[in-house]
């Protein structure tokens, strides 16, 4: 099944229609008419949010792997928008070096600890 198929079966089994598909990912109405027009997938940069919108892993939009009951593995990934406030953290982050990182994660540990 092609990455196209997975979205629009899963669209259609959460009852979402394309309009407000767009409107939850940002993405162009047309753009997603044409994946299933031309029968097209979507580019690279758009799989964490379509991920994100239905609720799916990447591996699963990308491969043919198929979850096994609760057996599959937890989400090891987040899609997470720039304008908050976690977005915001992880830009800052990255903008860090490594020493600054360190010591950032270090802090959010303590932080962490000091209030279990």
């Amino acid at each position: 099944m092609t990455i196209r198929d997975k979205i629009f079966d899963k669209l259609q089994e959460l009852n979402m229609t394309q309009k407000a598909f767009s409107e939850k990912t940002g993405i162009a109405e047309s753009t997603i008419s044409d994946w299933k027009k031309k029968k097209t997938n979507p580019t690279a940069d758009k799989i964490m949010v379509i991920c994100k919108v239905l609720d799916v892993d990447p591996e699963w939009l990308l491969s043919d792997i198929e979850p096994q009951g609760d057996r599959g593995n937890p989400r090891n990934w987040y899609a997470i928008k720039a304008e908050t406030d976690g977005g915001k953290l992880i830009t800052a982050f990255n903008s860090m070096d490594k020493a600054q990182q360190a010591r950032l994660l270090g802090y959010a540990e303590a932080l962490k600890n000091a209030t279990e």
